[in-house]
């Protein structure tokens, strides 16, 4: 998804936020000692970081830039992600990147491309492959909500549900970028039927008839904010996305329903390739990340899911029952990210192809 460039650092005092800045701002100096590079020596210069902005990067920011910038003074520019640019990084190619977000299944085959990161700055919630690879990692979650007084009497139980819009009428939001297909070939199997463990191979065509069948319902979105817009305007009913959307509009006051059951939970994070102009600085914020209680405040905001596991003793029963991997949620889903590794080219062309459609 594309969102605007940004390179600006977010000040913590956002109304509403106060405890958590305090959180942050307490646990700056939580490591007991200044971060250093690996002789050393004093940090210094920049580190370019490339996700897709948003409430997601603002959080970011707030949790773990600002205390990172005044403890090191090395300076953490966000910037928009863009696929030509990190895609080329992954391949081993000069960027202007140095930290950047992919998934499992881009990073899967291009491993030996990638700087292993410090074993203190690695989750142990994450999948073995590709945890000493994964820098600020967090599990988020694809899901569908809606306005609550949308559904007065409860609104979809399942993603079968979703595609009944008898039962519960109204328009969709829907991924309409082809590189952010996420879930929707999954999604649309289920819907139809298909055992979540038989999802692998995907039967691509079987998945594309499925989502035809409510095409004229779906309202196709380019970016993931875009779905809080479409929500709290009544554009739309409900709105499938990765769930920090949603978190974002409760954060707003918005009171919105998210249905956990069958929403897929996805291990993500961001990797450094070989080529990053300032590998001490990027392992040094790398192991700040990972500190419990300033995973805390990011979890705090967005609903993401932690990768320490000591974030959730941190956390009160009431923010934790709205975070994606709670221990509470026991139908969560996930994907076969090594079929998706393998297949990348068809899964973005077969998309692409149906959007145009």
């Amino acid at each position: 998804m594309k969102t605007p460039n940004r390179s600006r650092r977010i000040a913590a005092t956002v109304a509403g936020l106060a405890a958590m800045s305090l959180l942050a701002a307490g646990c700056a100096g939580a490591t007991g000692s200044e971060p250093a590079s690996s002789d050393g020596a004093a940090l210094s210069g920049q580190v370019v970081w490339a996700d897709y902005g948003g409430p997601t990067n603002e959080s970011r920011q707030v949790a773990y830039f600002d205390g990172f910038i005044d403890e090191t003074g090395v300076d953490v520019v966000s910037t928009s992600i863009e696929d030509a640019v990190y895609k080329s990084e992954l391949k081993g190619e000069e960027g202007d990147y140095d930290i950047f977000q992919a998934g499992i299944s881009d990073i899967l085959p291009n491993l030996d491309n990638l700087t292993e990161v410090p074993a203190d700055a690695q989750g142990s919630l994450l999948p073995e492959n590709v945890r000493p690879y994964y820098i600020g990692g967090f599990v988020f979650g694809i899901a569908q909500g809606w306005l609550t007084s949308t559904f007065p009497d409860g609104g979809p139980q399942d993603w079968a549900d979703f595609f009944d819009t008898t039962k519960f009428p109204g328009k969709r939001a829907w991924p309409g970028d082809p590189g952010s297909y996420d879930s929707s070939y999954e999604i649309a199997l289920i819907a139809d039927g298909v055992d979540p463990a038989d999802l692998y191979p995907l039967d691509i065509p079987r998945a594309e008839k499925k989502l035809d069948s409510i095409r004229d319902s779906l309202v196709f979105y380019q970016s993931y904010p875009e779905t809080q817009q479409l929500l709290s305007s009544g554009s739309v009913a409900i709105a499938v996305t990765v769930t920090g959307q949603f978190r974002a509009l409760q954060n707003a006051g918005q009171d919105i329903t998210v249905q956990w059951n069958q929403a897929f939970a996805i291990p993500s994070g961001f990797v450094s390739p070989k080529s990053a102009k300032n590998p001490d600085a990027v392992a040094a914020l790398a192991s700040w990340i990972n500190d419990p209680a300033r995973q805390a405040v990011f979890t705090t905001r967005t609903g993401y899911g932690p990768v320490n596991p000591a974030v959730f003793d941190e956390l009160p029963d009431d923010v934790k029952s709205q975070v994606v991997n709670a221990p509470s949620h026991t139908n969560l889903l996930s994907y076969g990210e090594e079929w998706r590794a393998e297949n990348a080219d068809l899964l973005l062309n077969s998309y692409t192809a149906w959007l145009a459609g």
